[in-house]
């Protein structure tokens, strides 16, 4: 029985370990298109385009920029128009956090998801010694062994996890001061 639940941490952490990897390489590319549109915006703005909107795309910054350029067209007082730009704002700043909390819970859980499987492989490890004796030293180390790779497996996912999220959530700081830049020179 503990062997199952030995085998099913490995499996979660797997599993996690996937999740991160796909939120990674997503959250990475999301980023990377908004980062180079904010920049490329921001370049237009600065030296005048022949037309702002023609440089606008599908993102997430091309949208409050929209957003933005419309209530310029529109006869609204100033205090709307910087709520509504506030808005514009707090909504793209949201989307560039989207999907970061499942990294972030997979940087908290996978170390405790490696250290359940070390003791559920321990505890196993002990009953095998327990049912023969210590008969056979070498398979009570190998058995030890084999269940600190899970605590190994969950630190490693963690670490990696970590770095990936403190990159992304330093990109999207980088990002949000630039929208806010945008926000400053759209509105006003």
């Amino acid at each position: 029985m503990t062997d199952l639940l030995h085998q099913i941490s490995f499996g979660l952490m797997i599993i996690a370990a996937i999740v991160a990897v796909v939120v990674s390489v997503e959250r990475i590319i999301f980023s990377g298109v908004n980062m180079r549109r904010a920049e490329k915006l921001l370049r237009c703005i600065e030296d005048p385009c022949d037309h702002l909107p023609d440089a606008l795309g599908k993102d997430v910054v091309s949208e409050m920029v929209a957003r933005l350029l419309s209530d310029q067209q529109r006869p609204l007082s100033p205090e709307i128009r910087q709520d509504r730009a506030d808005a514009a704002y707090l909504h793209a700043r949201d989307e560039l956090s989207q999907r970061l909390w499942l990294l972030d819970t997979i940087v908290t859980a996978a170390p405790l998801m490696g250290l359940l499987g070390t003791i559920f492989g321990i505890v196993d490890t002990f009953l095998t010694l327990s049912r023969s004796g210590m008969s056979d030293p070498a398979g009570v180390s190998a058995g030890i062994g084999t269940a600190l790779y899970a605590t190994a497996l969950g630190i490693s996912i963690a670490l990696i996890g970590l770095m990936v999220f403190n990159y992304l959530s330093d990109r999207n700081e980088r990002i949000g001061e630039r929208l806010k830049m945008l926000t400053l020179k759209l509105s006003s």
